[in-house]
This record gives C-alpha cells, structure tokens and sequence, in this order.
C-alpha cells in the first residue's frame, strides 16, 4: 500500500488491486506540483470528507474523465448528480460499506461543509472524516478531514485501530500544530505513521510541521512529513 501527498489534503492510496483519490484539490491548489491526468490515472473510486472547495476540488472532472465512483455524504452526492455525475455511493456518520478492495467508513469531523457555487450558497451536508481499510490489511488510514479535536477521537481508534492517521494541522481552519499533536498523542498511542496536511497551502493557514513535531515530543518519531508528490510505502 502506497500513500501520495498532492498536497493539501488530497492523497492517492495504491493498494494492490485499484487506486483512491481522497480529496481531490489539484487544480488552483498552489500546492500541487503534478499532472491532474496523471495523478488520476487508474484510479477507482474518489473519496470526500466535505463539500468545500479545497476538498471537493477536481472530483466532477476527473470523476466524468475516469468512471470513478464517488464515495461522500448523501447531500454531495445529491449536489454532484446536479452536474451529471451518477457513480456515487452516499455514506453518513458511522456508516461503512465494502467496495470489495477496500471498506470504507465515515466518522465524525468538527468543521463546516457549505460552499458557495454558481452565486447559491448551498449546503453540502456534514463534514466528516473517512476510515479506509484495505481488504484483508489491518493497516487501517484514518484521514480526519478537516476537524478540531474532540474527545471522541478515541472511539475512533477503538473500533478502527488506525495504523496511519492524515492529520490536519495548518490552524486557522482546523486543529493548528498543538491540538494537532494532543490528539495524537492521547487518542492514537498506536498508530505507526503521522501524516501532517492542510498546511502551507495558503498564506492563513500558518501551523508547520516543525511546530508539530516540537508539540509531538517523543511521538515525533512517527511523524512522516512528505513533500508535495512525496510517497510513502505502507
């Protein structure tokens, strides 16, 4: 299994049988220093936390170009059938359903999820995070989305036992390096890999990687801070 930052907080997940986009925010993602038709080549299925635009971001285009099913809250799902794009499959909060390479489960996110499009403020449904586990791997990811910390994180690793948790860490918008790390620490003693996101995109979101690593202490160990393109081996 093979995780690709694009920058933000859309990755690329390579299993042995198909291929995930998470997030797709490429295209006006100052971050993103690829090919969109080259990040998305292969790909099955697309997954989204919330309906903003720095997360939903290319999905309609690489979704019409691909096939690929998309996997979000029912309203987004709902929204994206507006513009023609009917492969979806809806989830909401505890909700998890088998894709045959891979399970995939929706948990709770503290964040917002309306966005403004064609001039209409729209809801998108709720924001959440995503649980992707691959068939027959217990080395579950975990990608928060975009949330503060809450204390039910917990929970989240008690039924999911993460091994890689997708944190966002930019401040601002989400959780900034402190609270970023306090989750770490206390609710996913066991998780192997740390993967920092939503940052450095954009000029507000001011958390880095070397203030989480400094808050991290000694689980900075786990930490795997990748460069936009950069890939990790699971």
């Amino acid at each position: 299994m093979k995780l690709t930052w694009l920058g933000h907080s859309a990755f690329r997940v390579d299993l042995a049988d198909t291929s995930v986009l998470i997030d797709p925010f490429l295209s006006g993602n100052p971050s993103f220093k690829g090919d969109v038709a080259k990040v998305s080549k292969g790909i099955s299925h697309i997954v989204l936390t919330h309906g903003h635009g720095d997360h939903v971001g290319d999905t309609v285009e690489i979704a019409r170009k691909t096939g690929a099913m998309v996997i979000a809250n029912y309203e987004l799902c709902t929204w994206l059938g507006t513009k023609g794009i009917e492969n979806v499959s809806p989830l909401n909060h505890g909700g998890g359903v088998d894709f045959g390479p891979f399970h995939v489960t929706m948990t709770h996110a503290i964040h917002s999820s309306i966005e403004l499009i064609d001039g209409e403020w729209l809801p998108l449904g709720e924001p959440a995070g995503i649980v992707l586990k691959p068939a027959g791997d217990e080395r579950a990811i975990y990608h928060m989305g975009d949330t503060e910390i809450f204390s039910d994180m917990s929970l989240i690793d008690e039924l999911h036992e993460p091994k890689v948790v997708i944190v966002p860490i930019g401040d601002r918008f989400t959780m900034g390096p402190r609270s970023a790390a306090v989750a770490i620490r206390r609710f996913f003693p066991h998780v192997d890999f740390v993967v920092p996101c939503h940052y450095g995109t954009f000029p507000a979101l001011t958390g880095t990687v070397a203030a989480f690593r400094q808050e991290l202490g000694i689980s900075a160990t786990k930490l795997v801070e990748l460069e936009s393109g950069g890939a990790v081996d699971i």
